[in-house]
């Protein structure tokens, strides 16, 4: 195998260079399902990397995996890697494994308790549920149906043109399945850490294609740069966890504006 089985490991430093000409060059749905893909695909590799080396790094140490057809002398020693590799790589699969449950989790519980969250607040129902909470905030929730949760405070912060802005934009992440891609690239950066700059992409992107969804669902392209500009301006930081719209709160994730708003008057 040689030197070739660690390459998988290293070629995620490529991770920002190919996230920067994404978001640069290509449109954001484009961008969103072509970073997922090598993010997917370059995390799997790092985990056939490690598996290989775990298999092959230990040969030489006692109980191994191995076949018994390895068990001769020669071959064993005909493996190129050290011990210590192998060891490494045992750790570095255990952590890999545990992060991502965590993180599998993490997602079902904060799921979970948003579900719950709006039962106790009476909604049931419509595809948007509004909130009673002045407390301005909006976001997408998945599940089967998705919901679009809304509170009273951002509402009344956005005039009616944007807040069909807003409900546009929340109905394209439930259209689109956006929190597929963001939990997809959020394992591959569990595999690899390199791989984070295309999470944040692949985080940036779905809010563009939203913003690009509702422009075109609205057909005015500085209704929607405004209104993303306003309901950003006027949101609030995310509850204490616990809270009834904290757990909803977790899934409001609104990007960096600044850059939206100009990709929208350009």
């Amino acid at each position: 195998m040689g030197v070739f089985v660690f390459l998988p490991l290293v070629l995620p430093l490529t991770a920002l260079p190919i996230a920067r000409l994404a978001e640069q060059h290509l449109h954001p749905r484009t961008a969103a399902r072509l970073l997922t893909v090598i993010a997917v695909v370059m995390a799997a590799s790092c985990a056939i990397s490690l598996c290989l080396l775990f298999v092959v790094g230990t040969a030489h140490l006692t109980g191994n995996p191995l076949p018994d057809s390895w068990s001769d002398p020669e071959v064993r020693n005909a493996v190129p890697f050290h011990r210590t590799i192998g060891s490494s790589a045992i750790v570095a699969l255990l952590v890999v494994l545990a992060a991502c449950a965590r993180t599998l989790r993490r997602h079902r519980r904060v799921r979970a308790r948003s579900r719950q969250a709006l039962g106790v607040a009476g909604v049931s129902g419509p595809e948007v549920a509004v909130l009673p909470d002045e407390r301005p905030y909006a976001y997408a929730l998945p599940g089967a149906p998705g919901r679009i949760a809304v509170s009273t405070g951002m509402l009344a912060g956005l005039a009616p043109d944007e807040q069909t802005v807003l409900l546009a934009h929340e109905r394209a992440h439930l259209t689109h399945h956006h929190h597929r891609y963001l939990l997809a690239t959020q394992l591959a950066a569990c595999v690899n850490p390199c791989l984070r700059p295309l999470r944040q992409a692949v985080a940036y992107s779905t809010e563009r294609w939203a913003d690009e969804e509702a422009a075109h669902s609205v057909g005015d392209r500085r209704l929607t740069a405004r209104a993303v500009a306003r309901a950003a301006l006027i949101s609030v930081p995310p509850p204490v966890p616990g809270a009834v719209a904290g757990a909803l709160a977790a899934f409001a994730a609104p990007g960096p504006v600044p850059r939206r708003v100009a990709a929208l008057l350009a």
